[in-house]
């Protein structure tokens, strides 16, 4: 048997419940030394019983919790100084009388002989109350904390774009507030004794419905979080860096999302984009190999050719945008008369162009001033967010995307670029070359 400390330091006065009887423990109590953690704990009355529980068994090695010894005074033991600062802390310092009576064991004058010796006059604890003094001081002396917008969670600036999208979303707690006047229902009603038993059903009834709205609720703002719809723009971006047909699928199975669970639904989507990549690489391959191609740098020179061939018959004839309104005169008679717009219009902008001797005046450049995202910006980045003339924010959401997909694939093209954000294609351009510039992605 052998004596030890409280084992929650934490808090001294916190006095754990029996795992027997669940009432609260006074010394001396047992310790169980093989179960644990948490501390296996019984009072005297439990463990003279044999109680066991789950792993716990009446036979385990024991340990009998005391605070019988001394540690700053002989005379005083170590459950006397857990007494002696409890009765400070409930009738005040100084009021040394009623500490004694809580006390029961110590006298006036020995309270307070101890306490000033051991507790105030003591070197120990008075550099400790310093520390923690001047730990306040700079606490208060503190300046409030700047609020700064975040991605994920959103947290938008005020009045911004991203804030105007997101309308009624609450950035402190992360979600919006569906059903948000359910508890309207509530306000009125009040139980009382003398209700019929028809009212007191309806009451009942209400309160029933407004549990199942508050149901609802926490499902849908579930589904929210789970699967990543707060930001619905970052959404259609991670959305469009799929092909066509993948896309198609992934707008078939959204509503089956809910079903499945989040990391269900993405493993399905991916499976089924890598199988769309596997066939087109499949068919090209097939296409190589009917072409007598047995190697990759024929590949290579093959493709450049047929893209040169595809290009000059376009150019030569458009046959393959007009085959398919030649089934329908009606729409084949509207395209001609578009394409004869288009010329016109061509036709005219050129001779305005022609005919003006300085030539047309390029916008300029994009004044970043108070626009949310620009302190996340480089020196280099806002360079190029201003000649692009592109918002800091959305020129962010690019580069993840644009990133991300690099990593995914071990390299990027151009071509996968336009296709992932879809925007005008020179600042497309001009955004994958600054990238590749700058290391942060890489050609494919």
């Amino acid at each position: 048997h052998t004596r030890f400390p409280s084992v929650f330091p934490d808090d001294p006065f916190d006095k754990p419940p029996c795992r027997g009887c669940s009432s609260y423990l006074t010394e001396p109590y047992v310790k169980c030394a093989e179960c644990g953690p948490p501390p296996f704990l019984l009072c005297l009355q439990c463990f003279t019983r044999g109680f066991e529980y789950k792993k716990h068994q009446s036979d385990h090695t024991y340990e009998i919790m005391t605070s019988d010894f001394p540690v700053l005074d002989p005379n005083w033991t170590a459950q006397e100084e857990m007494s002696l600062l409890e009765a400070v802390m409930d009738c005040g310092f100084g009021n040394w009388q009623d500490v004694a009576n809580q006390m029961c064991t110590k006298s006036k004058e020995e309270c307070e002989k101890h306490y000033m010796k051991h507790f105030i006059n003591n070197p120990l604890f008075a550099s400790t109350l310093l520390n923690l003094k001047q730990a306040e001081e700079a606490q208060h002396n503190e300046t409030a904390i700047p609020f700064h917008s975040a991605d994920d969670p959103p947290r938008p600036t005020f009045d911004s774009l991203l804030s105007r999208d997101m309308a009624g979303y609450m950035p402190a707690r992360a979600d919006f507030e569906f059903d948000n006047y359910a508890e309207w229902d509530l306000r009125d009603i009040d139980f009382v004794e003398d209700d019929s038993d028809i009212l007191h059903a309806l009451k009942i009834a209400v309160v029933d419905i407004y549990h199942s709205r508050l149901k609802e609720r926490q499902r849908r703002k579930k589904i929210i979080r789970d699967h990543g719809l707060i930001n619905l723009r970052k959404f259609q971006i991670l959305e469009r860096r799929y092909p066509k047909e993948v896309q198609d699928l992934y707008e078939t199975m959204r509503r089956f999302a809910r079903i499945l669970g989040p990391v269900e639904h993405d493993k399905f989507i991916e499976s089924h984009a890598l199988e769309f990549e596997l066939r087109r690489e499949i068919k090209r391959l097939q296409e190589y190999r009917a072409a007598g191609i047995t190697n990759f740098c024929s590949a290579r020179t093959y493709d450049h050719l047929k893209k040169s061939r595809d290009e000059e018959r376009l150019k030569r004839t458009m046959l393959s945008e007009v085959l398919q309104y030649i089934q329908d005169s009606s729409a084949c008679q509207q395209w001609l008369s578009r394409q004869a717009d288009i010329h016109l219009q061509t036709a005219a902008i050129l001779r305005r162009f022609l005919s003006c001797p300085t030539g047309r005046r390029s916008a300029p450049p994009l004044n970043l001033t108070g626009l949310p995202g620009t302190e996340k910006l480089n020196e280099k980045e806002k360079e190029l967010c201003q000649m692009v003339r592109l918002v800091p924010g959305a020129y962010l959401e690019y580069k993840a995307a644009l990133v991300n997909e690099c990593n995914k694939q071990g390299g990027l093209r151009l071509a996968q670029a336009r296709a992932l954000i879809k925007i005008d294609v020179n600042k497309t351009r001009k955004i994958y070359d600054f990238l590749i510039r700058e290391g942060y992605i890489t050609k494919a």
